[in-house]
């Protein structure tokens, strides 16, 4: 029982910021990835496109620091971090990752891809994906729930963060092509994740209530339905210009507004005084059964 449905925990204070950081990062992290391996092949066909990501890379792991730095209040302590290396602190590991991925796209703008494009692309995944252990690695239920789930939801996510702006930005068929198939592969699985993550987190249904109630619910189901969207758009037959801006723009919509709704519905958990209860006692019988 709860004490007068007094919440146990108490809400992330994070503002804006964070979720804003785990979109640009992903984007970032997903770029970096497209150019290791738009490198692989005829790489000489593509190195407006692989120059191109590495400019995503170095501006987007700028715009994370800074973001990043914002939301921790002093610039000191972003840099603290890097005195110490923890594996077992996400957070700490997060501050590792944006610096060698900064490092390693700056490395791969000045050198034009080769080794160190590859390794820019190693660090990208790693950036487009340890914000989601570092929400799952938390008391809040429905993250604590989804905690197998949320890493790969980010990944995917980032994936077609990345392919929709592209769809944007990109000038020749290669280009289009490669980034096409990268964000409609991502939008797929992005999709799939989102409903394995209900399916995992309703199985305590009282864990699951903001993915279907309140603003939580409502940015949730509005970020699957722009991401539907976009791939459905994508997918139609033509090749026009004004087709790839509608499907890049609604699929950065929903890609962003997934990482805000995220946040979003771990506030309205950990707000929820039962929340907490029913998934202990349902770990409980679990464990004794």
């Amino acid at each position: 029982m709860t004490y007068y449905d007094r919440p146990l925990l108490k809400a992330p204070v994070w503002e804006w910021m964070v979720p804003a950081y785990y979109y640009v990062g992903g984007l970032t992290g997903a770029s970096l990835v497209l150019g290791a391996a738009a490198q692989l092949g005829d790489a000489r066909a593509r190195v407006a496109l692989i120059r191109r990501c590495h400019w995503v890379g170095f501006v987007g792991c700028s715009l994370s620091g800074v973001l990043l730095i914002w939301d921790l209040g002093r610039p000191e302590r972003f840099f603290h971090m890097l005195r110490v290396f923890r594996p077992t602190s996400p957070m700490n590991m997060g501050v590792w990752i944006l610096t060698a991925s900064g490092g390693a796209a700056a490395g791969a703008l000045l050198r034009g891809g080769g080794p160190i494009g590859y390794f820019a692309g190693l660090c990208g995944a790693a950036l487009a994906t340890y914000t989601g252990v570092l929400v799952s690695n938390s008391a809040v239920p429905i993250w604590q729930q989804a905690r197998h789930v949320l890493p790969i939801l980010f990944g995917f996510s980032a994936m077609a963060s990345s392919g929709s702006a592209f769809r944007l930005v990109a000038q020749s068929s290669e280009e289009h092509r490669i980034s096409g198939l990268f964000g409609v592969a991502g939008q797929v699985a992005e999709l799939a994740a989102a409903f394995a993550m209900e399916r995992r987190v309703s199985v305590v249904p009282r864990v699951g209530r903001p993915l279907k109630h309140g603003r939580s619910g409502v940015m949730w189901q509005a970020a699957a339905v722009l991401t539907a969207a976009s791939l459905l758009i994508t997918l139609l037959p033509g090749k026009g210009r004004k087709k790839r801006i509608v499907a890049g723009v609604l699929g950065t919509l929903g890609s962003a507004l997934m990482r805000f709704s995220i946040a979003a519905l771990g506030t309205a958990s950990a707000r929820d005084a039962r929340a907490s209860f029913d998934q202990q006692r349902t770990s409980s019988l679990t464990t004794v059964n």
